[in-house]
């Protein structure tokens, strides 16, 4: 006569089958751009009167001069409605202007004012000096090699989204029809 076996309980096989956090990249990604805006808001907020927000739309104005919602929203991938609620916010403050956009006289677009451009340089050192320190842990050549592996991941998001949608309709074709996936490959 053999000894009956020993089962297993469900939620011991389900721990067993839990994601590994420790090797689970997604995880890292979003506990650590969490922390660090987190950590940024705070600052600027105390500092200079504005959150995360203000800063990343600050940063795209500096670059381009002007900018429309829909560019932001691409680009950073914040919701577009969080945009024009940011450039509202900072045209009341001064730091914008806007037009309508003269390839698109539907679209409006944000102008960075002086005001704004002095606020951007003021916070562009408090952000180096947190990207410094954050980084100060990394030897020169594997900062390059971060940059090199995040670019490539940043590149392959759309495969990501095209991946994650034929696993989502093959497993739960119901679901899958409900809502068609964004198009926009920086939606992660």
């Amino acid at each position: 006569m053999s000894k009956p076996s020993a089962k297993i309980p469900q939620t011991t096989i389900d721990a067993l089958a839990a994601i590994d956090l420790e090797r689970y990249v997604p995880a890292y990604f979003t506990w650590i751009a969490n922390k660090l805006s987190r950590g940024a808001s705070q600052h600027y907020l105390s500092t200079f009167g504005v959150g995360i927000e203000t800063w990343r739309c600050l940063v795209l104005l500096a670059l381009d001069g002007s900018v429309s919602a829909q560019y932001v929203s691409r680009v950073i991938g914040m919701d577009k409605g969080s945009v024009s609620r940011c450039f509202k916010s900072m045209q009341e403050s001064g730091l914008i202007r806007t037009q309508l956009d003269p390839n698109d006289g539907r679209a409006r677009i944000a102008i960075l004012t002086a005001k704004g451009r002095a606020l951007h340089d003021q916070i562009r050192g408090v952000a180096l000096e947190r990207e410094r320190a954050f980084l100060s842990v990394l030897e020169p050549r594997e900062v390059d090699t971060l940059l090199g592996l995040l670019h490539r991941l940043h590149e392959n998001l759309p495969a990501v989204e095209t991946s994650t949608q034929a696993y989502v309709s093959r497993n739960f074709p119901k679901t899958a029809k409900r809502r068609p996936p964004s198009t926009d490959p920086d939606t992660p």
